[in-house]
């Protein structure tokens, strides 16, 4: 899995004019079975994203096509992680 942590590099009024289509970008990756969890960090600075992915590469390749990244309203930094303890620790995609 790949923590992928987003920083938003324009205000944050310019950031959420792109938000429905953000929105819409992250609903598909959720259909595709690689989001595990997201959400928006607080304060809203960027946001989170839990995808499992086999490498970063795939992590960054499948993040190039965030309406965000595209329009310049963010990037992502990579992580990766495997959980041990929690929720997680079994987790199984559900079109695995």
């Amino acid at each position: 899995m790949y923590l992928m942590i987003s920083t938003y590099r324009a205000p944050l009024e310019q950031v959420d004019e792109a938000r429905t289509a953000h929105l819409a970008f992250v609903d598909e990756l959720q259909r595709a079975g690689v989001l595990v969890s997201a959400g928006r960090q607080d304060p809203p600075v960027g946001g989170i994203l839990l995808l499992d992915v086999e490498s970063e590469a795939r992590a960054h390749e499948l993040l190039a096509d965030d309406p965000y990244v595209r329009q310049g309203l963010a990037d992502y930094a990579a992580t990766g992680w495997l959980p041990t303890r929690g929720v997680l620790a079994d987790w199984k995609s559900p079109t695995a």
